[in-house]
């Protein structure tokens, strides 16, 4: 299956209808463009997929600004899972084991590979199920074969 059938699949829930991956960095965050010509992030680590530039005016704004380019590029955190994990294989990316969405903490301890189309698969899931629950709601996470 195509990144793209894979994003639709997983996160059509939330209203994307992509055309096109336009970027990625190591973590598998994706800029995505749709059908509407808006960008979206799709963030596996934090579960979410939402617009963040409704052109590619706003979106090309949005890769000048140094904040946004710090939390998109992780630096450091980039280079301590290449330390420790070595170079990514083809089709891989670093990624949380337990998501921030879900408590999982932004450290090396919990921080593996995984393919690049099970992380948009598993966030997508993970997100659609919690996503009408408060911030700090209790769950209990089965997984199931």
């Amino acid at each position: 299956m195509s990144i793209i059938e894979e994003i639709k699949q997983s996160w059509g829930w939330v209203g994307i209808d992509p055309i096109q991956v336009v970027g990625e960095n190591d973590f598998g965050n994706l800029m995505i463009e749709d059908s509407n010509g808006k960008y979206w992030r799709l963030c596996p680590e934090d579960v979410y997929c939402e617009i963040v530039a409704s052109s590619r005016e706003e979106l090309d704004q949005l890769s000048s600004d140094q904040e946004f380019l710090e939390d998109w590029y992780m630096q450091a955190l980039v280079e301590q899972a290449k330390e420790n994990l070595g170079a990514l294989n083809e089709g891989y990316k670093y990624c949380l084991v337990t998501p921030g969405a879900l408590g999982g903490e932004y450290a090396i301890s919990n921080i593996k590979t995984a393919p690049l189309i099970e992380m948009v698969r598993f966030s997508g899931h993970v997100a659609l199920q919690i996503k009408d629950l408060p911030d700090g709601a209790q769950i209990e996470l089965k997984v199931v074969d």
